[in-house]
């Protein structure tokens, strides 16, 4: 409701006035019993205002008439997330078998190469695709490209008949291993497009080389940055390093000597934050500074191990920042330390329970240290040492050496900050060899993160669930089976491919779910992967950014009427149960508590360490009810002007077949009940009850123009709407646009009032919330732009159950 009607506002001015009136003359006191008739006179006028143009009666008389041939059911909860989660298994293992197809033929593809050290070759690099010189030639490595818009990948630019190359600036474009791994790697465009074939619902496939290119698919237009750098490189990518290596321990031991200072102690700096960059939350870590005595950079975490999680990785990056050199070095003592919270992990089951390794990054190591190795770490060698020499000097050189090569560790000389990243990858190399050489090919998936390809953010955040803007990879080695080469152990690549987490989560419809209702997902570790709760974005200014530690949220920061945390802990075990919690709820940015009672349900997705939790609310949530009409009658309902579904759920899948992509929802739900389009996979449940909620709620389009027509609106009502459980909606504009004041309610624009992928529009959750049949009203302050909502709820029973119908505000 906008405004109010004349009567309304002549009342409201005179409780305004006598407002007034008593701040100025407090002695003057007005009966209880007058104020009380006042408010009851614009009760009654605002409910009657309300009722008339709302057409809410009318509605409960037409699901009065029909609760003879309608049926509600109660849902049971344990059977829907077991069947969703089945769902997301099968979706899931649809990408792992593509991942597994890219694998197999990337390794076929070497193992028949022979190297070829003067190659030239060809290749489409994406830096330089469709770019011409100044006498309009193609530049070398560029040529015609051809890109198109693709919906499917957020209408960016892409080639879905090729894919193209990436190389960091760092890394020579034409170097001989380069080409070499290039040329084999072409082998997988056809499986690329193959895959793309066989499930449609794929997004990106790529190939991350050992030797630092990038193959993307589909093939795009690569921007560098501002400075005109591709600083992007898949090695550092958290799919890479995760698949490349197995869960591993971290001590990091920095010298902070005197000797140190100036650029080494700046290079050393880098050289811990690179190798932080390169462990995830199936690692652990700790960062131990030395001089002529041990000193932790977090003191909290002394003697132990930490998991590597980006808040974790981000708070030691800070504390080493802040680090000063001071002092004579002292090696030995800071190995011992390191030994100790090592061999006390692995001895009391904590940590990765995997690979270890000491890190020592230092300009020199003069002690007699070899004692220190004989006594915690030989003869087994369990923990590995990789060193680091920091700048220019070797003096000492073949002492780092001797460390790194008597520990089954590896030694790099870094003297400047740019080979940092290229040394640093090297203990990857090593740390996978055992994997390479078993052959092991563990299947990896990925922490929640924001993809950096995505078109415009801000786009988004408008128009989707933050939550649901994060993406998840899957991915898995690549290994060289040639037979003079296996027992070196060499790391040809990872592959993998993209999962948006809002497919995933599409496969829990909303309509099931109810009003407040949601389902979840989270990882092993504790940490969310899709909530409605999650918001992973801040306003920085007029920009959007990732927050911090946006892809390490524990489950218990949203849940957190969970406070023993027997749903967190049941679903980090992979338990499949239920648990009941009171819960208060905030809709409306936080300004309107929920006071519900929510069943969780929750079970494991197999073959990927993650869980799937569903909420269902105690009471109308756990209520539907089922009517049938038949598809004709429905469809002429369907197709009327007034009415809407719900863009972001899926009625029909138009994702598959590449010809149906060009429909909305309503206009690929249409086809297929007409017989148009009999391939579309359509949700038969969900398309039902739309056609019955479009029967039922016909009447209220000929009611609402005929008070248009007979000139019965009254000034100050701008609009009158209906919607249903199944995501439908009817809207009567009483106001043009030039006169409406909310101008953006009810827009594609307005989710909060819309149904979107991940929550019902606030006004149906207030109604439902509230008395059937009484109106609710809430003030809204749009940016300055204030208007009044009125929203009620309207029922349907049967056999003693009663069912929420849908919300009828105006």
């Amino acid at each position: 409701m906008e405004g109010s009607t004349p009567r309304v506002g002549k009342l409201l001015r005179i409780l305004g006035f006598f407002c007034l009136w008593i701040t100025a003359q407090a002695q003057m006191k007005i009966p209880p019993e007058t104020v009380q008739q006042w408010a009851t006179v614009v009760s009654a006028q605002l409910r009657a205002l309300t009722t008339q143009h709302s057409g809410s009666l009318l509605l409960q008389k037409k699901l009065k008439d029909v609760e003879s041939i309608i049926k509600i059911v109660e849902l049971n909860g344990n059977d829907l997330v077991k069947d969703y989660s089945d769902q997301i298994e099968g979706m899931l293992g649809s990408k792992m078998k593509s991942v597994k197809r890219l694998a197999e033929s990337a390794e076929d593809a070497d193992l028949y190469h022979g190297y070829n050290a003067s190659m030239q070759f060809d290749y489409y690099n994406s830096m330089l695709i469709n770019t011409v010189d100044e006498d309009g030639n193609s530049v070398e490595l560029g040529g015609d490209f051809p890109l198109e818009e693709n919906e499917h990948f957020n209408n960016l630019q892409v080639n879905t008949l090729l894919s193209d190359i990436q190389i960091p600036t760092n890394v020579y474009n034409k170097d001989p291993n380069i080409l070499n791994a290039i040329y084999n790697s072409e082998a997988l465009n056809d499986i690329f497009i193959s895959n793309f074939q066989k499930d449609p619902t794929l997004t990106w496939q790529f190939f991350g080389s050992s030797t630092g290119f990038f193959r993307i698919y589909p093939g795009i237009k690569w921007t560098p940055d501002s400075n005109g750098v591709a600083a992007f490189d898949c090695r550092n990518r958290n799919w890479y390093i995760q698949a490349a290596t197995s869960p591993k321990d971290i001590i990091i031991m920095v010298d902070i000597s005197g000797s140190m200072k100036g650029l080494k102690m700046t290079i050393a700096k880098h050289t811990i934050n690179t190798i932080l960059d390169t462990l995830g939350e199936n690692d652990f870590v700790n960062v131990i500074a030395y001089t002529d005595y041990v000193r932790y950079v977090e003191p909290c975490f002394k003697g132990t191990l930490v998991q590597a999680d980006l808040d974790n990785r981000e708070h030691f990056k800070q504390l080493v920042d802040e680090l000063h050199v001071k002092g004579e070095a002292k090696i030995k003592n800071a190995m011992k330390e390191s030994f100790k919270i090592l061999n006390q992990a692995r001895a009391s089951g904590q940590g990765s329970m995997c690979n270890q390794a000491i890190m020592l990054i230092t300009d020199g190591a003069m002690e007699d240290f070899e004692s220190v190795f004989e006594e915690f770490n030989w003869p087994e060698r369990r923990v590995r040492v990789f060193t680091y020499l920091i700048g220019r000097e070797l003096t000492f050189a073949q002492n780092t050496k001797w460390i790194a090569c008597n520990n089954k560790g590896f030694y790099t000389h870094i003297s400047t900050l740019a080979d940092v990243q290229e040394n640093v990858m090297e203990y990857l190399h090593v740390l996978s060899r055992p994997m390479v050489i078993n052959h092991d090919h563990d299947i990896i998936w990925t922490e929640a993160y924001m993809d950096s390809v995505l078109p415009s953010t801000k786009e988004l955040f408008n128009t989707k669930a933050q939550s649901l803007l994060l993406m998840t990879s899957v991915a898995m080695p690549v290994f060289s089976k040639k037979t003079e080469t296996l027992s070196h152990g060499i790391l040809l690549g990872v592959v993998g491919t993209d999962i948006p987490l809002m497919e995933v989560m599409k496969l829990a419809p909303r309509y099931m779910l109810g009003a407040h209702g949601y389902a979840f997902l989270i990882t092993n570790n504790g940490y969310i992967l899709a909530h409605p709760d999650l918001r992973p974005l801040y306003k920085d200014g007029k920009k959007l950014r990732p927050k911090p530690n946006y892809n390490s949220v524990d489950l218990s920061e949203v849940e957190w009427e969970d406070t023993e945390e027997e749903l967190r802990t049941s679903m980090v075990r992979g338990e499949t149960g239920n648990i009941r919690q009171s819960i208060r709820a905030s809709v409306d940015k936080r300004k309107r508590p929920l006071f519900l009672v929510n069943d969780y349900f929750f079970t494991n997705i197999d073959e990927a360490p993650f869980s799937f939790g569903m909420v269902l609310t105690k009471g109308h949530g756990r209520l539907m009810f089922i009517g049938n009409v038949s598809v004709e009658e429905g469809l002429h309902d369907l197709t009327s002007p007034d009415l809407s579904i719900a863009s972001e759920w899926t009625y029909c899948e138009t994702d598959i077949d590449p010809s149906h992509r060009k429909y909305s929802q309503l206009q690929a739900a249409i086809r297929y009940l007409l017989g148009k389009e009999p391939d579309l996979e359509c949700d038969e449940v969900l398309l039902q009850q739309t056609l019955f909620d479009a029967v039922v709620t016909a009447p209220m389009e000929a009611y609402w123009n005929a008070l248009m027509l007979n000139d019965r609106v009254e000034p100050g009502v701008e609009t009158v709407f209906l919607g249903t459980r199944t995501g439908l909606m009817r809207i009567m504009r009483y106001a043009g646009v030039e006169t409406r004041v909310a101008k953006r309610f009810l827009t594609p624009a307005d989710k909060d009032n819309l149904f979107t992928v991940d929550h019902f529009p606030l006004w149906y959750r207030l109604a439902v919330e509230n008395t059937p049949g009484s109106f609710y009203y809430y003030p809204v302050n749009d940016k300055g732009v204030k208007y009044v909502i009125g929203t009620t709820a309207v029922t349907v029973s049967s056999e003693g159950k009663t069912a929420m119908a849908g919300g009828e505000p105006h």
